[in-house]
């Protein structure tokens, strides 16, 4: 029997994006509920069931679990629905190698981009220009320690496909719109190219093209 998961999500949402991409990997059966934050019913609907109110949240029916979070939603999936990628390594410092690019590439780039992105929604008067300095340099400074990391990689960890390049996926897609990677960064920028060509991410890409003029331009 297919499994009954539900991801309440928004297509262009990058946390959300992460999320799919581990499900397009395996090609595990789920249902899509977008949510519609400006909607007061469908966030009305979306909050009666996580009152947080943030997504990516994964609901098994099944299991009558809900899960929240893209990092957690992926170790479920590896858990609990596991396919060809796994997404965390049996190894146990590999697997604490794997959770450790996760955090770097969410807390350091993809956080850090979601700052300069944000401040572009406040009203003029409300904007914060040395915020945006300070996640700006932050970036910059993620982006020459993931360079340096990935000379002679093809993927994060390596040859396979893993959590971390879930991450990576939207975190270097919306950067990369921030602030080119050009040539100042040319390992990273080859390997976004990759993730481009990703099935499973180049889906969540073009799912998202609809939304694309919602994204906040500078």
């Amino acid at each position: 029997m297919k499994p009954r998961l539900k991801l309440y999500m928004h297509p262009l949402s990058s946390y959300c994006q992460k999320a799919l991409v581990a499900l397009y990997e395996n090609a595990t059966p789920f249902e899509p509920v977008i949510v519609n934050l400006m909607d007061q019913a469908s966030a009305a609907a979306f909050k009666q069931m996580w009152p947080i109110g943030k997504f990516p949240v994964l609901r098994d029916e099944d299991r009558d679990q809900v899960i929240p979070e893209s990092t957690v939603i992926i170790e479920y999936l590896d858990q609990y629905y596991p396919g060809t990628t796994r997404f965390i390594p049996a190894d146990p410092d590999a697997e604490r190698l794997t959770r450790a690019r996760d955090r770097f590439i969410d807390l350091y780039i993809h956080m850090e981009m979601q700052k300069v992105v944000g401040d572009r929604l406040r009203p003029q008067d409300r904007r914060d220009p040395l915020g945006v300095e300070q996640a700006r340099t932050k970036m910059h400074t993620a982006l020459s320690l993931l360079d340096r990391d990935m000379t002679g990689q093809t993927w994060a960890m390596g040859e396979a496909f893993s959590l971390a390049d879930c991450s990576a996926c939207p975190a270097l897609y919306y950067a990369n719109l921030v602030m080119p990677l050009g040539e100042k960064y040319p390992n990273v920028a080859g390997y976004f190219e990759r993730l481009l060509q990703r099935p499973s991410f180049a889906r969540a890409v073009k799912e998202a093209e609809p939304y694309r003029h919602m994204f906040p331009k500078a």
